[in-house]
């Protein structure tokens, strides 16, 4: 959404939420677009560090295999892979507390909205569906968090690893990472597990919101 970025551009540099829901309100953008919009980036920020730390493997798996060469070299890329990694982890935690912001604001705004109703069975019907995209929304959440909560172990492993052979550039070290590589392989298999859960979840909220 062209408009979208625009918005969030200007307003978000001005350091005001709420002034943006507002302003995007003008546009005839409400808070529920802009929570279809948020989830869909931290889907795809999620699909890109999977892929990331999918490569950071790929590359430890390399340095393990290590059977001579420059040492160097492969420190400098299991550094890049580290740091990229990293900033992908950071990249989805700012989609996901974005997603949260506005999730919060949006029902926030239909309880109020719901007392202000003179026709109770419209009332009951806005209060089921409030609850039911509710229900749903903490369902998606409580994946998002979960696939967070498991990159920072990763991050830390993959850190010591780096730093590690940055101190020590000889085949010993190689040969200490090589006893390591098993628990670091699982976690960033156990971590892309729940970042495709994630990703499956986030799908069937925006699945959801669209068909009501």
């Amino acid at each position: 959404m062209r408009y979208l970025f625009t918005l969030a551009l200007l307003l978000t540099l001005a350091g005001c939420q709420s002034a943006y829901y507002g302003a995007a309100e003008q546009f005839g953008v409400y808070k529920r677009d802009i929570l279809v919009d948020r989830v869909e980036e931290s889907r795809d920020a999620q699909a890109e560090a999977e892929e990331q730390f999918q490569s950071a493997l790929e590359q430890l798996s390399q340095l393990t295999n290590f059977d001579g060469g420059d040492l160097e070299d492969v420190y400098d890329a299991m550094n890049d892979e580290y740091e990229a990694s990293r900033a992908a982890a950071e990249e989805v935690s700012e989609r996901i507390d974005a997603v949260d912001h506005v999730a919060r604001s949006l029902f926030e705004e239909w309880e109020v909205e719901i007392e202000e109703y003179s026709n109770a069975r419209f009332k009951a019907d806005s209060q089921a569906k409030l609850r039911d995209t509710r229900k749903r929304y903490d369902g998606m959440l409580t994946a998002l968090r979960r696939s967070e909560a498991k990159m920072e172990p990763v991050l830390s492993a993959l850190k010591d690893n780096v730093m590690y052979l940055k101190h020590n550039l000889n085949a010993r070290a190689v040969a200490s990472l090589k006893v390591e590589f098993g628990q670091i392989e699982d976690d960033i298999e156990a971590l892309i597990a729940e970042m495709r859960k994630a990703i499956a979840s986030s799908d069937a909220f925006i699945a959801s919101m669209q068909e009501e």
